[in-house]
């Protein structure tokens, strides 16, 4: 029988346990340079991280330490890089190709294309703790060599196995798209829309940029670097509320990742310029010029309130992609921008700005811990020495 006396009894057994559980948490990281959304910086903080979520990012320590402490005196705080467009796939080195993007500070991967079902076998083998490695988000090719019914039926099967990313689907750079090409992007965005996918484009000259808007394409994956975008070009792009990720080093050239040897060299390892695609082949296009349209549009575009995220689009090894996209960036960008375009900005782009991209209560605890201070300089970006995915530490690099 229940009495009264064994109900208050209940109720103050309850009044024990309940804040303690509440306090209760997997992972308190202290004494942390905290860097906000916008820039904003907490210069001495703490982050409380439960059930892989953050719960409270605030100055000071935290009321109660329970689980795993690190002390982040004299490192900072920041979102897990997010690379919205990286060419990955399941294969014999992935072990290694992954661990890698981890070390660089990456936490999650948008793939850039290739068979939709090597991207799910990679997700699955790091899901299933097989691998080490950053969350991917899968995508999968349709190509506008297919008829219209036939892409819809392609979009229909990627739908089916899960994926919610088309690659990127190439339109001719110039003179621009063909009618042919136009007919199947837009069969492909009608039924895209009807299974909940969403539908991203490489258009890489205004020709094809500015046709891929007018079909309705709201995902470019990479900034124009085949000539320039005007102002008014890229007033539309925002008033259709496209987002774009950067992708600004595509035709700078790269020194020491290939070969110390002071040569340079394109994001492939050939030679620069003249394994850029389509420099030799387009007779409006200057050999290197890529490195110059990009740049510059990215900017532009960013001027004009288009929503600019951020990707390397790089196979070479993740640090040194992370640290030619970044320099490039620098150049037109403040790092207050870059906070911005890395973080919030990239996590909408792959439509997870609910869980990533700033560091707030309720985002999943995708935190990286950098030795050194972002608002210094873009290189001090390229230390990342803790990462941690959903409240886990999968990177530590700290000394014993």
């Amino acid at each position: 029988m229940i009495t009264n006396r064994s109900i208050r009894k209940l109720l103050c057994l309850i009044t024990v346990i309940l804040p303690c559980f509440i306090c209760a948490q997997d992972l308190v990281i202290t004494n942390a340079r905290i860097i906000g959304a916008g820039g904003e910086v907490i210069a001495n903080g703490s982050i409380v991280v439960r059930g892989g979520r953050i719960v409270s990012v605030a100055a000071g320590q935290p009321p109660v330490a329970n689980g795993t402490t690190i002390d982040a005196l004299g490192m900072t705080a920041m979102p897990g890089f997010i690379d919205a467009h990286r060419h990955i796939n399941t294969g014999p080195d992935e072990k290694a190709q992954m661990q890698a993007l981890l070390e660089a500070g990456y936490t999650t991967i948008l793939s850039g294309g290739g068979p939709a079902d090597g991207n799910i076998t990679l997700r699955d083998h790091i899901e299933q703790g097989l691998i080490n490695g950053p969350r991917i988000i899968p995508s999968g090719r349709v190509g506008l060599d297919l008829t219209p019914d036939e892409a819809r039926a392609e979009v229909r099967r990627l739908a089916d196995l899960g994926v919610k990313f088309t690659g990127e689907i190439n339109l001719t750079s110039f003179p621009g798209p063909t009618e042919q090409e136009m007919t199947v992007l837009r069969a492909i965005i009608d039924e895209a829309a009807k299974v909940g996918i969403f539908v991203q484009v490489h258009a890489v000259s205004h020709q094809s940029t500015m046709a891929a808007v007018d079909a309705g394409i709201k995902l470019l994956v990479h900034t124009t670097n085949k000539n320039f975008l005007t102002r008014e070009m890229a007033d539309k792009m925002a008033s259709e509320g496209v987002q774009v990720l950067s992708t600004v080093g595509f035709g700078s050239p790269v020194f020491g990742v290939f070969a110390d040897d002071n040569v340079p060299r394109f994001r492939n390892g050939e030679a620069w310029p003249d394994s850029i695609p389509a420099t030799s082949r387009v007779p409006d296009l200057h050999m290197g010029e890529e490195a110059a349209h990009a740049p510059l549009n990215a900017r532009t575009l960013w001027d004009s309130g288009v929503l600019v995220g951020y990707c390397t689009d790089t196979g070479y090894d993740p640090l040194a992609g992370l640290d030619h996209e970044l320099k490039i960036l620098n150049v037109m960008f403040s790092t207050h921008d870059l906070i911005k375009m890395m973080g919030p900005n990239t996590a909408s782009y792959i439509q997870m700005s609910d869980e990533l991209g700033e560091l707030a209560p309720g985002k999943l605890a995708d935190i990286i811990l950098i030795n050194g201070d972002p608002h210094a300089g873009y290189w001090e970006w390229l230390k990342t020495t803790v990462v941690i995915k959903e409240g886990k530490i999968v990177v530590d690099k700290r000394a014993p």
